[in-house]
Formats: structure tokens, C-alpha cells, sequence
């Protein structure tokens, strides 16, 4: 019965071209050595070995020369909040953070691990990393949930002296400022001119208006479940209180769909729905980034009757805002530069390689290049790498 219970499962997943893919997962280990002879080993193991690991120790600075640390990324996560899944653990996680190292391989040329970690204890997910980055170049945070992601990602940046980036946030931010600044020119505006009204307070949202607010956006209102975030909201979490003091400077009180009257740009990050009529109130040439997927807040058929410009997370549709434009490039550019971090400035010029891309071939349905094109990780990791150093926190 075991046999046949087995087959039937087989053939059941044989049915679905993604269990192909994924069968012994997606990734190896593979040496850049051969050892086909008693020196190989010797030089490759021990006694060879030891003379490295003695130089090393002597002088740590030479494992950037003479390990893989340097060129390898950790890709983390406890599993609490995967891609549309949610909460769905470690184990589970596995194949996801399997796919972002492949991302990392097949865009910037850079190895990454995945890590999933059976804990969704901030102090525990701190230490847990802190006693593995020696083996890695840089840690990219995936899938953790708000807002324990936000104080994992401070407390990492702190005691590391590597790149860490929680990607979630980050290159979500990145992405979006990239398309904005493009879709702006569209219009005809400048950045510093538009009302923004944020749909989502978590990871995603919180990241994108700092780095909005960064770029010169000055009038933006955040909106969780609740509505919009003002001065008179109590029982804020830090980071929403941090949002109350540098957003919303009219201290409007309403529902978000409210805040929508009159504004030139929607970007969701939340899920849900937002009414048509909501849509129609916005202003002309309107600028909406509907980004949950697999099903957007704000129809995009409805949204072009609307929008001048209208971006999605979907892949079957134009200006999708995907991270892939972003993490494999900042990373690849702060590793090769020996940044010790990854600051706003850095994802500032990120963003700015991205829209440059574009180029002259900007127009409503492009404002944002393909998630393959390969032009787009070496500009970034050239953005980001000069200004590491400009910035003078490199090696």
C-alpha cells in the first residue's frame, strides 16, 4: 500500500511542471578545484590548508582574498511571511529562499546560501546570524514578518560589518522610486510636486516611503487597516509613530480611500480592493502602482481608464516593479567595492541606475525595464559600488 500511496503521489506532482523544477532542490555546491592528485589534496586540504588558515589568522583582512566569504550572500528567513503564503515556516520557506539564491547566481554572479531558521524570536534570529556571517559576504533578510523585520534588520546592521539588507523592504523601495521617478517624467511632474497616498504599513510600505520621502516626495499619507496615519492614532508601533511625525503633513483623518480624492499617486502594497469610484477621484494623469499579487488592489483595466501610467507586481504585465531589478546589483556592487553597509544613498543611486536604464525608450507602458534585462544588475552594482566609495564606507 506504501508502494502504490507513493506512486500516486508522484504522479501527482508529475502533473505540475514547477515540481519538476524544484525536484532535489535548485542548488549545489560546486568546487572550483579539481583534486586529481596527491598534491591536490595536499594543497587543498591539509597540510596546504593550514598555512592559509594560519595567515588568516594572523591577519583576518586576508579571508577576503582567500575564502569564498567575500563573494557569498546569506539568503535568511524564519518563514513568517512568504510571497503571498504568510506564515508558513522554515521547511516551507526553503524553496523560495532556494529561488532568490538562484536570482542572485543568474543576475549579479554571485553564490548565496539559503538559510531558514526554526525561530520567530527577534534576539534568536540576531544571533543566530551574527555567529554565521564569518562565512558570507552579505546577508539578504527575506520573508520576515513586520515589525520584527525592522528591528532584526537594525540590530544586524549594527553589529555587522557586511552588507545586510532585509529585501522585502529595500529593493521593493528601490524598484518603486525607480518607476516613480520615470512615470513622473511621463507626466510631465517632478517628484517633489505629488500627492502619494501609501496603501500598507508593513515592511513594503514603510521602506518605500522613506526612500520616497528620501527622493523628495514631501506629501505622502500612509494607510494601514485603520486608515490613514495622523497625530490623533494611539497605540502605534514605533515605526508607525515614525510615520505619523514625517508623513501626512495636512493631519488628514480619514479612510484611505478617502485620501485618494485628489491625489496623483496610489501604490499599494496592502491587498484588498479599492472601489472605482475611489480611482475616479483621483487627479488627471494619475499615476497607480497596484503591486499585491497575484491579484492587484486596483483592477488594471479599471486602472487605465484612469491612470496615465499604471504598474503591477504581475509578470504577464507591463511596468511590473520586481526586486530583481534591485537586490542582485546592490549586492554584487557593495561586495565588489568592500562596503561595510548598505546606506540610504546607496539605494537612492540604485534606484536612479534602474529609471536610467529606460533611457530614451520611456514611454506610459515602460517605465520600468524587464525583470531580464541584463543591463540592469551591472548598472546598479556600478551606481552602487561608486558611491560606496564615494560615501567612504568601504574597506
Amino acid at each position: 500500500m506504501g508502494g502504490n500511496q507513493g506512486s500516486e503521489q508522484s504522479d501527482r506532482f508529475a502533473e505540475d511542471p514547477a515540481f519538476a523544477v524544484h525536484e532535489g532542490g535548485k542548488l549545489s555546491v560546486t568546487p572550483t578545484r579539481s583534486i586529481t592528485s596527491i598534491a591536490d589534496l595536499a594543497l587543498t586540504y591539509t597540510p596546504g590548508v593550514a598555512r592559509v588558515s594560519s595567515a588568516i589568522a594572523a591577519e583576518p583582512e586576508l579571508a577576503r582574498r582567500f575564502t569564498w566569504a567575500p563573494r557569498v550572500v546569506a539568503v535568511v528567513s524564519d518563514g513568517s511571511a512568504v510571497l503571498g503564503l504568510g506564515n508558513i515556516g522554515p521547511a516551507a520557506s526553503l524553496p523560495v529562499m532556494e529561488g532568490k539564491a538562484c536570482l542572485f547566481a543568474e543576475f549579479a554572479g554571485l553564490s548565496a546560501v539559503p538559510i531558514v531558521l526554526s525561530t520567530n524570536d527577534v534576539d534568536e534570529i540576531v544571533a543566530a546570524v551574527v555567529a554565521i556571517a564569518p562565512s558570507f559576504g552579505g546577508i539578504n533578510l527575506e520573508d520576515i514578518s513586520a515589525p520584527r523585520c525592522f528591528e532584526i534588520e537594525a540590530q544586524l546592521r549594527d553589529r555587522l560589518d557586511i552588507p545586510v539588507m532585509h529585501d522585502d523592504q529595500h529593493g521593493t523601495a528601490i524598484v518603486v522610486l525607480a518607476a516613480l521617478r520615470n512615470a513622473a517624467k511621463v507626466v510631465g511632474r517632478e517628484l517633489g510636486d505629488l500627492r502619494v497616498v501609501v496603501s500598507g504599513a508593513g515592511a513594503a510600505g514603510v521602506a518605500c516611503t522613506k526612500i520616497l520621502l528620501g527622493a523628495g516626495v514631501g506629501d505622502i499619507a500612509v494607510a494601514d487597516s485603520q486608515g490613514v496615519l495622523h497625530a490623533g492614532r494611539r497605540d502605534l508601533t514605533a515605526t508607525k509613530q515614525w510615520l505619523v511625525e514625517n508623513t501626512n503633513p495636512s493631519g488628514f483623518a480619514g479612510t484611505m480611500v478617502a485620501a485618494l480624492a485628489g491625489a496623483d499617486v496610489y501604490l499599494g502594497l496592502s491587498g484588498g480592493s479599492v472601489p472605482e469610484a475611489a480611482v475616479a477621484s483621483m487627479a488627471p494623469d494619475c499615476i497607480i502602482f497596484s503591486l499585491a499579487n497575484p491579484t492587484p488592489e486596483v483592477d488594471p483595466e479599471m486602472a487605465a481608464k484612469y491612470a496615465a501610467v499604471v504598474a503591477t507586481g504581475r509578470s504577464d504585465l507591463p511596468n511590473q516593479i520586481n526586486n530583481v531589478l534591485a537586490f542582485p546589483g546592490v549586492f554584487r556592487g557593495a561586495i565588489d567595492a568592500g562596503a561595510r553597509s548598505i546606506t540610504e544613498e546607496m539605494k537612492l543611486r540604485a534606484a536612479d541606475a534602474i529609471a536610467g536604464v529606460v533611457g530614451e525608450d520611456l514611454r506610459a507602458d515602460y517605465v520600468v525595464p524587464s525583470p531580464l534585462d541584463r543591463r540592469v544588475a551591472a548598472a546598479v552594482a556600478e551606481a552602487v559600488g561608486a558611491c560606496a566609495r564615494e560615501q567612504g564606507v568601504t574597506r
